[in-house]
């Protein structure tokens, strides 16, 4: 389809064709895969999405919603279908002592700062805070609190989404629950998400960051281990690095506090093996820690690497499974399959906290994400790393692991029926009643 069913609708955003105008939404972060839409709808109200929905239905054109783009494998790209730019929906509508309802287009950055204004935070940020709540709110927002709070999707109070025949609903676990979990880490596959309630916290002033170097894994698991059981840290993550001798193995943990309460280190860091000779500690303030990668990203901008290719797998391992696993990775990984920059995130998270439906992850009591942050300098080396991510899949899956699948990691039919599993029949059921023609196609790497 080449006309443009939408060029006579009454909106109070926009909707573009030209190719050039809608080039962005035919890319996204990982730089890999490119499919140009027929149109983008720069939102600018509920109202608009709940106009163009019905229209596109009518017509044949398959929806995708967009925050910023930042998946791997053209998850928010749609081949001749409409994209629904979201950014614009960035209003944070109402906000109390204990909650906030905000629009889906918000980054967490912008979010955070307003919350922080009032003395409040979001439970779960993730490292990187460019992202739109709308965004992560579709795949689960894993972050160094996520041991303590789940998942962003399981800090979600209620939604309003706009369903395929143009209805706005509000759902939350007590109104319309098979909506409101089949939305929330379900991908877009049921409705667009246009404004999100999540609950706040108090903020604390600062953070106390400690970076502890270990000369081998074991000594970083058994660390993470020990700290994940007695709960001492508000943030517990972890780096494979590579160093010119061959890598390191750094323990990435903070404590929160709010002065005159002061922090006694020798207690936080007593049997962690900290030395203070080789490892680091910071004090910084709450805004500073949050948004501690905007000077990586200024770095990467200046080097290129930010907009080069960025074949990024995501993995969850059952904790009992991540030694042996990681032994295979390990086992022949050189500095060139991650890349210049390129580093392994890896650390632990309790299952107690996790509630989300679609967000599918081994059925134990702890479980590791392991995720390779890989940088690609040309076509061959990102097809080379694409399929090395399927191999670290397939190994992590006959060790009873899973995908988060915001990666570059190809997948198959099976494998798509595989990931859901027991959830799959409640996510047919609500795409059924909510989308039954199939507005929002799958949108799974």
């Amino acid at each position: 389809m080449t006309s443009n069913p939408f060029s006579h609708l009454n909106l109070d955003g926009t909707v573009v064709t030209d190719s050039a105008a809608t080039a962005f939404a035919a890319a996204d972060f990982g730089g890999i895969v490119n499919h140009p839409p027929l149109a983008v709808l720069h939102a600018k109200s509920a109202a608009d999405i709940e106009t163009v929905l019905p229209v596109a239905a009518a017509s044949d054109v398959p929806v995708v919603p967009r925050g910023c783009g930042h998946t791997s494998l053209g998850q928010a790209q749609v081949l001749d279908g409409l994209v629904i730019d979201l950014t614009a929906l960035d209003e944070v509508h109402d906000l109390t002592d204990d909650q906030v309802t905000v629009g889906a287009g918000a980054t967490w950055n912008s979010l955070l700062a307003r919350t922080l204004q009032h003395g409040l935070t979001p439970r779960v940020l993730t490292d990187y805070l460019g992202t739109s709540v709308g965004g992560t709110l579709s795949v689960g927002g894993i972050g160094g609190t996520s041991h303590r709070y789940g998942v962003q999707t399981d800090n979600a109070l209620a939604l309003d989404v706009v369903t395929a025949d143009g209805v706005l609903r509000h759902c939350s676990p007590a109104e319309l629950p098979d909506l409101f979990h089949a939305v929330l880490g379900g991908f877009g596959q049921c409705g667009v998400i246009v404004r999100a309630t999540l609950p706040l916290i108090p903020a604390p002033e600062r953070v106390r960051r400690f970076k502890v170097y270990y000369p081998t894994i074991e000594e970083l698991f058994a660390s993470q281990r020990r700290l994940l059981a007695d709960g001492r840290f508000d943030f517990l993550q972890g780096e494979i690095l590579p160093t010119p001798d061959g890598w390191i193995y750094m323990l990435d943990v903070a404590s929160y506090y709010t002065p005159p309460h002061e922090l006694a280190d020798d207690l936080l860091t007593s049997g962690i093996g900290f030395v203070a000779s080789r490892d680091k500690v910071e004090d910084l303030s709450y805004w500073e820690f949050a948004t501690r990668l905007d000077e990586t990203v200024t770095y990467l901008e200046g080097t290129g690497e930010w907009q080069a290719p960025h074949p990024w797998p995501n993995l969850l391992l059952p904790d009992a499974q991540v030694d042996a696993f990681m032994s295979e990775v390990m086992a022949d990984l050189v500095t060139t399959d991650l890349g210049a920059s390129g580093l392994i995130l890896i650390y632990p998270m309790t299952t107690a906290a996790f509630g989300t439906q679609l967000f599918r992850h081994p059925e134990t009591s702890t479980v590791y994400l392991v995720a390779g942050l890989r940088f690609a300098t040309d076509a061959v080396t990102t097809q080379n790393m694409v399929a090395a991510n399927r191999r670290w899949y397939e190994a992590a899956l006959g060790l009873g692991g899973t995908s988060y699948p915001t990666g570059a990691i190809p997948f198959t039919e099976a494998d798509w029926t595989r990931h859901l599993g027991t959830a799959q029949a409640a996510l047919a059921e609500a795409k059924a009643r909510y989308d039954p023609l199939h507005l929002f196609p799958r949108r799974f790497a």
